[in-house]
């Protein structure tokens, strides 16, 4: 639950150049089009997460203003995101799904004893920020 309207919060989210603010462990997430948000936009991020940098591109698969943002990896770490904003109370609910596909054999078992953690982590810490930082925003 973040207090502020919804149109606020959809818009911090959707800025690209928030992103490594309020998303744990992204330390780059660039445009790779010229288009920086809605379908179609296609994003390079990396992610620290612990000893490992994982490198993907995203490209947003679905996006409806003040409601959804659903980014699809279509290279490297396949990690998928889908956002959803609802109307709370006073404030906004955020409804966000992390789902992302491992490696297989040892590297996988390694890489999964790493991500499931920061998962937990990261998304306790994304909302957290998204609240202070959209409030702060005014």
């Amino acid at each position: 639950m973040v207090d502020a309207p919804r149109d606020k919060v959809f818009q911090y989210v959707d800025g690209y150049q928030n992103v490594p603010e309020y998303l744990m462990g992204v330390t780059r997430f660039e445009p790779r089009t010229e288009q920086t948000q809605g379908l179609g936009s296609v994003f390079e991020l990396t992610i620290d997460v612990g000893p490992k940098k994982l490198k993907s591109v995203v490209e947003c698969t679905r996006y409806v203003v003040d409601e959804l943002i659903e980014l699809k990896a279509i290279e490297g770490f396949q990690a998928d995101t889908t956002w959803r904003f609802l109307d709370a109370n006073k404030g906004t609910e955020l409804q966000v799904e992390f789902s992302y596909t491992l490696p297989g054999g040892i590297a996988g078992r390694v890489l999964g004893g790493i991500v499931g953690p920061f998962a937990a982590q990261a998304i306790k810490h994304t909302e957290a920020t998204i609240a202070k930082n959209v409030v702060a925003g005014g």
